[in-house]
């Protein structure tokens, strides 16, 4: 197994949610190249084809029931309409993606796919404590990693959950990483056990050799989202990234593969 760096504190910041030899391949969303994203479905496919780390994100219906779907409405993917938390789960229950598959509830998954990691994205305020109360629950510290663009709402999950919660950096996380890898000083919140971020954001280059060297030296990862070409996968873990997320599950494995880096 690839060891974590050490962090600059000189305490190696390891959790056993990453005990994966480096890369990581996560399947996006359960790879949704087929149009079933977020559903029992695509993890299946994901899981038959060799993925063990799953990216998925979450919402509360008006009942509290937490689910595993990416936008804050039924509107786009699914048969039916109307906002998750404002419809209680026996109608949510009843919308099916791409007119066939039903949305599952997290619970479920975890139930599922016993095996499986999960990056779980905390998409809303409601969610954040039905997810951290599961995760208990279930004793899923070690399967868990939440993140979100809200770095306060992953603070706070953090602060409820305590230090047996992996999580990553939010935009202001991955902001305050970025001005500490040209010098610049910037606050970092503790506890981190990631960077997710997008290659580039709004034409800005995130992801660099400078931007990983940073991390590493902080005992962080670098997991970049979402990446579909070949070429461009290729580049990423030439410059030394830890995780890829992907929505083409079978091209991330052939690029790995062809590195040796298949697991």
């Amino acid at each position: 197994m690839t060891p974590i760096p050490r962090p600059r504190s000189g305490r190696p910041r390891h959790h056993p949610y990453l005990a994966h030899p480096s890369p990581i391949p996560f399947a996006h969303r359960g790879g949704t190249a087929d149009g079933l994203e977020n559903t029992a479905a695509a993890f299946r496919r994901a899981a038959g084809a060799g993925y063990r780390y799953f990216e998925t994100d979450v919402h509360t219906t008006a009942d509290g029931r937490l689910v595993a779907f990416h936008d804050p409405t039924l509107d786009r993917v699914t048969d039916a309409r109307g906002r998750i938390a404002r419809l209680p789960w026996s109608a949510v229950r009843q919308a099916r993606v791409a007119g066939r598959e039903p949305l599952p509830l997290f619970e479920e998954l975890l139930e599922e796919f016993p095996e499986a990691r999960w990056n779980v994205d905390l998409k809303a305020e409601s969610a954040l404590v039905p997810l951290v109360e599961l995760i208990r629950r279930t004793n899923s510290w070690d399967r868990v990693c939440v993140g979100s663009f809200s770095e306060g709402r992953v603070a706070r999950a953090r602060r409820l959950a305590g230090e047996r919660l992996a999580t990553s950096y939010g935009v202001r996380g991955v902001l305050a990483l970025r001005l500490r890898s040209y010098g610049i000083p910037a606050a970092l919140r503790a506890g981190a056990v990631a960077a997710q971020v997008p290659e580039t954001q709004g034409g800005v280059r995130v992801v660099d050799r400078r931007f990983v060297r940073e991390a590493h030296a902080r005992g962080l990862q670098v997991h970049v989202w979402t990446v579909n070409e070949p070429q461009r996968m290729n580049a990423l873990l030439d410059l030394g990234v830890d995780g890829i997320m992907t929505d083409h599950l079978e091209t991330l494995r052939t690029v790995l593969s062809d590195r040796g880096a298949w697991v």
